[in-house]
């Protein structure tokens, strides 16, 4: 059981994930730099992936800035998704989400473009979201090169990078920019008014609660007034962006928006498969002992896989 929630009724946390609590640590987003060592320590920790089957290859995009990208091709690759790592838009780089992305490439057949984007609160808003737009834009430029098919372009992300994905979207549609094929949205940050239920209520939950995400829009935004590129829960129009899969955990501040923007997606006429997976945490896929870590991962793989088939 989860305690330390005043104001939540007392629900059932997922027994194989409820052994791990006591090894959960909260974000701390106090200290960025602290925070991000410590995200990177905990990543250099988890196992390696056999990637013998697979080419791996960083390279630098052009634009103002260049961005680091990491690109991930299996044998016979389909299709192609631009990936972006999660941390609150404060952590994370390609080397923390490395077995992350080679586990979609693997699992899902397509060519990963893991995005190293610059974080905040150096580089607020919108200086993600433009790294993250320009590796689209290079990507369906340079399909031949890649050996992609420039028509099946997914964009997607975990948590913060998840609000990028669902943002990029936004930007290409407005912009008639690359065609973008699917979203993979899994437990997204969409809405810096944290107005929700769960925003609300979910002030002790394991790894990420209120004031983590609290912080994390503050380094964010800084005093620049929120857009829907920023938090694409603001965005009036969900019309003719597209398919999406969305993924939530029971217990994420994160998860009622997630929810909300798969329905107002629904009524926009964009089609949704909305994942809300019980018993389960903010990141907690991350325990891969988990039989539902192990589904959540090889569900996000088989959702790409089916919104880029022909």
């Amino acid at each position: 059981m989860i305690s330390g929630m005043a104001t939540v009724r007392m629900v059932a946390m997922n027994p194989e994930l409820e052994a791990f609590l006591p090894l959960v640590s909260q974000v701390d987003l106090t200290d960025p730099v602290a925070a991000r060592e410590h995200y990177a320590k905990a990543a250099a920790a988890r196992p390696t992936l056999d990637l013998t089957d697979m080419e791996v290859e960083d390279r630098m995009v052009p634009a103002d800035p260049d961005v680091a990208v990491r690109i991930y091709r299996p044998r016979q690759a389909q299709g192609a998704m631009v990936w972006l790592h999660g941390g609150g838009f404060v952590m994370g780089d390609l080397d923390t989400e490395h077995l992350w992305a080679a586990r979609l490439a693997d699992g899902s057949g397509a060519v990963v473009i893991s995005v190293g984007y610059r974080l905040a609160p150096e580089h607020r808003f919108p200086a993600a979201l433009d790294d993250v737009y320009a590796v689209l834009c290079w990507a369906a430029e340079h399909a031949a090169e890649l050996g992609i098919d420039a028509g099946r372009i997914a964009v997607g992300g975990h948590s913060a990078g998840g609000g990028l994905a669902a943002a990029v979207a936004l930007r290409a549609r407005d912009e008639q920019g690359p065609p973008i094929r699917f979203q993979l949205l899994n437990e997204p940050e969409l809405d810096d008014r944290q107005e929700s239920w769960s925003a609300r209520n979910f002030t002790d939950t394991p790894w990420l609660n209120r004031d983590a995400v609290t912080a994390s829009w503050r380094y964010y935004l800084g005093t620049t007034l929120a857009t829907p590129y920023a938090a694409p829960a603001r965005a009036s129009d969900l019309s003719g962006l597209p398919p999406a899969y969305i993924a939530t955990a029971e217990f994420d501040p994160n998860r009622d928006e997630d929810i909300d923007y798969a329905l107002r997606l629904l009524r926009a006429g964009v089609s949704v498969d909305l994942h809300q997976w019980p018993g389960t945490f903010h990141g907690s896929q991350a325990i891969l002992s988990a039989e539902v870590s192990q589904r959540q991962l090889a569900e996000l793989a088989a959702a790409l896989r089916r919104g880029l088939a022909d």
